[in-house]
């Protein structure tokens, strides 16, 4: 039970398709593309390289996700989630194969240290890093929970740390950022408002998460949200760029 089956989500992601495929293809023993819709040559690329293409309309990341991790749930063994514009960076000290190998059979979660590379730079300071993310999971274990933001994968079982490292390396400008993160503010204006209305039904999630991603959804829900909204942004500045040593990552950390 060590192959590992790996889910990509993609949009328009010709310039970083093939890095992130050639990176893994070595440890998986096969690569489910989910596009939702690409006008470039991100599905010709994926085709070409060897994974399965299937199409699916977009409506969150969470449910774009379950909805792959239902189409291979057939496939068994482990699952690797990995962002088109990331790799598996060469200074993991286990591969991928390696990491599931050594966890015993009450771990059901494998959790990768996760790097973020911005206009050419690596940002280590700012709280960014270390940064644990729950990427490998059994098949048929995990579930993303049913969030428009700050999703995660959830499993019933164990987790464990692994010294596999995923770098995300965006190759697109700035203000394809600035667009997406954007996106991302409306999404959590989403999240915000249901949290307040309840004009969406979401079903309660089961399983666990990561403790650092349960500490930091602790802060954001019991202190980060109940600052007033217009000393949010300059309260959660101030926290990464100075009291989190944001500012020795220079210009691209401010």
């Amino acid at each position: 039970m060590n192959a590992i089956h790996a889910i990509v989500l993609t949009l328009n992601e010709a310039s970083h398709i093939e890095r992130c495929v050639e990176s893994i293809r070595a440890h998986v023993a096969s690569i489910t593309v989910i596009d939702s819709g690409s006008t470039d040559e991100t599905v010709a690329l994926a085709v070409s390289l060897g994974a399965n293409v299937i199409y699916n309309t977009f409506v969150n990341h969470a449910q774009q996700l379950n909805f792959g991790l239902d189409a291979v749930a057939g496939l068994g063994d482990w699952i690797l989630r990995i962002d088109a514009d990331e790799v598996l960076d060469p200074e993991s000290t286990h591969s991928l194969l390696q990491a599931i190998a050594e966890v015993g059979d009450d771990i059901n979660g494998v959790l990768v240290q996760r790097r973020i590379h911005f206009m050419g730079r690596r940002i280590r300071f700012g709280a960014i890093e270390p940064s644990w993310q729950l990427r490998l999971w059994r098949n048929g274990r995990g579930r993303c929970e049913p969030r428009w933001m700050d999703e995660h994968v959830v499993v019933d079982g164990g987790v464990a740390r692994s010294g596999v490292i995923l770098s995300d390396i965006s190759l697109k400008p700035l203000t394809s950022w600035v667009t997406k993160h954007n996106w991302y503010a409306s999404r959590e204006a989403v999240e915000v408002l249901n949290a307040r209305h309840g004009f969406m039904e979401q079903s309660a999630s089961s399983g666990r998460l990561s403790k650092q991603a349960a500490f930091r959804r602790l802060m954001k829900e019991r202190f980060y949200a109940r600052l007033p909204s217009g000393s949010r942004a300059l309260a959660y500045f101030i926290y990464r760029y100075v009291f989190r040593l944001g500012f020795l990552d220079g210009r691209e950390g401010f």
